[in-house]
């Protein structure tokens, strides 16, 4: 029996096997070193508390009970979001630095500015995690109950309303030049550094409205400090049911744009373990538990793979690129 075990073990050695696609066997097994064989961490390249951050942790706490490896979120802002984007780019290829990745330095920075990093020739997409959609924002004392009157007020006197911004070419900027273009209105930009102080200024009474991330505002909203006046998504969303489609209730009918949020690597990164680390995040967003924490900051998850991703991106930069040049907006 001993000598019939030792040849059953040889024969897998001895005789052709069928082939295998790279991907059928665990990344873990495919690389060497074996990976992850030390603590990773994960770039977010804005401050503590804004959307980008929460989803960079949740997934971050989620990889590390996958992997076995502690991935430790790591804050590096400035510069809207380029500073972190920026040294995720220039780090070596080893799946060991990862990068919350978000519309504004990916989508929106690169098309307003040089940007120290090129995103397509040192950046892979791994995976986004799906749609958030922005809030048009005015405070309860705003002379405007609903969209219809709203634009009618900013119509009737044209650049004469304000409307902030976490910052020149950053998401909030160009989500509401998108509407605003698409709107046949006009209003003043009072661009701030971050999403916190443009709320501020806005609670405040120093700008007429804005837009912002559910993450970011929703509570004020709910609390009745904030009025939300339309989503910029299309489609209704069912975590925020009360809160109607811009396109559905006398705006643009082709507006219909939502931030992403997702994770990329340098590029270069061994294919082995962008696919391990765009697996983990699908099943992870496959469970009921990490699902619901996406959700409970109005991500409406829906994640999408690396080359799905990648044409997200080009999608988005063939949109914004052209309303960009058309109102010449470049960073300061």
């Amino acid at each position: 029996m001993l000598r019939r075990r030792h040849l059953l073990r040889a024969m897998p050695a001895a005789l052709p096997l069928p082939a295998l696609p790279a991907l059928a066997l665990p990344a873990r097994a495919q690389t060497e070193p074996p990976w992850p064989s030390r603590q990773m961490r994960m770039v977010i390249p804005w401050p503590p508390g804004q959307s980008t951050d929460v989803q960079g942790r949740l997934m971050a706490q989620w990889l590390t009970e996958r992997l076995g490896q502690l991935v430790v979120p790591e804050n590096r802002p400035g510069a809207g979001g380029q500073i972190g984007t920026n040294l995720v780019a220039k780090a070596p290829p080893d799946g060991t630095t990862l990068l919350a990745a978000s519309i504004g330095p990916i989508s929106f920075s690169p098309l307003v500015q040089r940007t120290p990093y090129d995103v397509e020739k040192e950046l892979a997409p791994v995976a986004s995690y799906g749609l958030t959609a922005f809030m048009l924002l005015v405070r309860p004392d705003f002379p405007a109950q609903d969209l219809e009157a709203f634009q009618r007020l900013l119509r009737g006197a044209p650049g004469q309303r304000s409307y902030a911004s976490s910052g020149v070419g950053g998401a909030q900027h160009l989500v509401t030049a998108l509407y605003l273009a698409r709107a046949g209105l006009e209003a003043l930009h009072i661009p701030f550094q971050g999403s916190a102080p443009a709320i501020a200024a806005l609670l405040g009474g120093n700008v007429d409205f804005g837009f912002d991330t559910p993450a970011a505002a929703l509570r004020l909203v709910r609390e009745g400090k904030l009025r939300a006046l339309g989503l910029t998504t299309a489609a209704p969303s069912r975590l925020m049911p009360d809160i109607p489609p811009i396109a559905a209730i006398g705006g643009p009918a082709d507006y219909d744009i939502g931030g992403w949020n997702g994770l990329m690597v340098p590029k270069d990164t061994p294919a082995l373990i962008v696919e391990r680390l765009w697996t983990e995040v699908r099943d992870g967003l496959a469970t009921p538990a990490l699902r619901q924490h996406f959700e409970t900051i109005a991500v409406e998850v829906g994640p999408r793979g690396p080359t799905e991703f990648l044409a997200q991106l080009r999608e988005m930069w063939g949109l914004f690129g052209p309303l960009i040049r058309q109102l010449g907006i470049r960073a300061e």
